[in-house]
């Protein structure tokens, strides 16, 4: 068992407040290319919305949901919520309009913060218990069931001025004082393998998150600037990329357009990141898309043949690498998924400073990281501070095992779901996370795959489809792959890196998959071989953590 000392939980908004305080002429918010806020116009920004919030009638525990795309004012709107002790409720923009109208209803919000698109889209008549809803994009308010609060989002100005009628200050700053225990906020997980739940996260769940962060990350400094690309709807993009970073005075820059190659890069290149926190498929693609055809050119391959050359070429081509990123990297935090097999190998051949790490929305969301000088091959680092690990197996170094955790980052439990909390929650506080895994003798989790995953093959064995699905993809022309059991037999669904086959015909393609199952079938025991498999037109269906909605392509 890995196991952390349980230290004292203090207040989340105490350290959100003295961010403010200590950076409050430094820039804390940006879309980039759009508007900018410093962390006094943030300060501001929040109490004009706290100023809402009451006219609405909100109280403590009440909910406020918030869908639309990532941008400052979404972020400011989650720290206006945090910060009053009403609970916020983070959608996915992409969710269909009849998921949004189920979302706001199951989690009782009173107010909804939305893009305008989105709006557009939805039937107010379907959402009854709303009193009000927002575009998170200048407050505009397409609907209000309040007078009050018509009357505070139309004179916000005066009323802020009246509030504060000589200047608004550091010391103006009164937030709600938190305890552990209170709620914060319901995340519906949007997961691989089933329908949503919404996750209830205390306040200790994204201070221990944060605060371990601020532990273990310190190389970043006040006004060193994020490039923030992941969702702020789920908890990795929300928690680990936007409030980590306020918490310590930086600066960030939120890509308001599909975080393309070609965009991200020009981010990096615009915001010099130290930090990087990112999913496996975008680094797989700026590894693939820029770096892989330079280094599989036939005089490069010959060189990095040659001993010493081997040596200072690597070293050429990391610091090229780490000036494609903006040119300041210390550090890139790879999460949601595994990395694909051939990019971590050729990342660790050049010693490039990446790490894995482990987690989950239900641990709002960090389970285990390692610092990249640190980490073990094929591990996911060692359990996180305020957090205990266990493997329920009879060997759990060398047999995997359901990973079970306890400590201040694990959820309350399933919105309105006691059924699903009583699953995977036991009456210690242990929380089944649902994945195999084993925890080596030096505290390493290595994880296997999910345990709903697992295929039992024809005499009992256990066969996990995403250890094949790895081996698949890094073979020629495979962009993604699924493995299923379908009637006892395997198959594999195919998606091709159709960019890569340029106008090769589906004949030709399907001879190539053909090709590249034969080979994937000689590396593979009897029992786990693939019967046969499927082209896929389309990349599969993904939940904002990017990995595949397995329980779509399930026959």
């Amino acid at each position: 068992m890995a196991n952390n000392k349980i230290q004292h939980t203090p207040s989340l908004n105490e350290i959100l407040e003295t961010s403010i305080r200590k950076n409050w002429d430094r820039l804390a918010l940006s879309d980039l290319g759009g508007i900018t806020y410093r962390y006094r116009d943030l300060a501001e920004w929040v109490e004009k919305l706290h100023i809402m919030f009451e006219a609405a009638g909100m109280r403590k525990g009440d909910k406020i949901a918030i869908c639309g795309k990532n941008s400052a004012n979404w972020a400011t709107i989650f720290i206006a919520c945090l910060s009053a002790g009403v609970v916020a409720v983070p959608i996915l923009h992409e969710f269909k309009p009849d998921t949004i109208h189920h979302l706001v209803n199951h989690s009782d919000a009173k107010l909804l913060f939305v893009d305008k698109a989105i709006w557009e889209n939805l039937d107010e008549k379907l959402l009854p218990d709303l009193v009000g809803a927002l575009y998170i994009s200048e407050l505009g308010m397409p609907l209000s069931r309040s007078e009050k609060l018509t009357d505070a989002r139309n004179n916000i100005n005066e009323l802020f001025g009246r509030k504060y009628p000589r200047e608004f200050s550091k010391e103006d700053i009164k937030w709600f004082k938190d305890s552990p225990d209170d709620l914060a906020l319901i995340n519906y997980t949007s997961g691989s393998t089933g329908m949503s739940k919404g996750v209830m996260l205390p306040y200790r769940s994204i201070w221990s998150n944060i605060r371990y962060c601020i532990d273990n990350l310190d190389f970043l400094k006040p006004g060193d600037g994020i490039v923030n690309m992941l969702p702020l709807a789920h908890l990795y993009g929300m928690v680990i990329e936007m409030l980590h970073p306020l918490a310590k005075g930086c600066h960030c820059n939120f890509l308001t357009r599909v975080p393309s190659p070609r965009i991200i890069l020009g981010a990096f290149e615009e915001v010099r990141p130290k930090l990087i926190i990112t999913v496996p498929l975008i680094l797989e693609k700026i590894i693939k898309n820029n770096v892989f055809p330079v280094v599989n050119k036939p005089m490069m391959k010959f060189a990095l043949m040659v001993p010493y050359l081997k040596d200072y070429l690597y070293g050429k081509i990391r610091s090229k690498l780490i000036d494609t990123m903006g040119g300041e990297l210390r550090e890139i935090i790879i999460g949601g998924a595994a990395l694909n097999a051939e990019v971590g190998a050729f990342l660790d051949k050049i010693h490039f400073p990446y790490t894995v790490g482990y987690g989950m929305t239900e641990c709002g969301p960090l389970i285990s990281y390692c610092a990249p000088e640190n980490q073990k091959p094929g591990s996911v680092g060692k359990v996180v501070d305020r957090m205990q690990a266990r493997v329920d197996s009879r060997d759990p170094e060398n047999i995997a095992g359901n990973l079970w955790v306890k400590g201040d980052n694990v959820m309350k439990g399933y919105y309105k779901n006691p059924e699903a909390t009583a699953e995977v929650m036991d009456k210690d506080g242990w929380m089944n996370t649902g994945d195999l895994c084993r925890i080596d003798k030096d505290g390493y989790i290595f994880v296997s795959g999910r345990s709903k995953n697992m295929i039992l093959g024809p005499s009992g064995q256990n066969i996990y489809p995403e250890e094949i699905e790895q081996k698949l993809n890094n073979l020629p022309y495979v962009n993604e792959s699924l493995v299923i059991d379908d009637g006892g037999h395997l198959v594999a669904l195919i998606h091709p890196d159709y960019e890569k086959l340029g106008n090769k015909t589906p004949e030709e393609v399907e001879k190539l998959m053909d090709q590249n199952v034969k080979e994937l079938n000689s590396d593979l025991p009897s029992y786990s071989k693939i019967a046969r498999f499927k082209i896929m037109p389309e990349e599969f269906e993904k939940t904002p953590k990017r990995s595949i909605k397995r329980f779509l392509y399930q026959p």
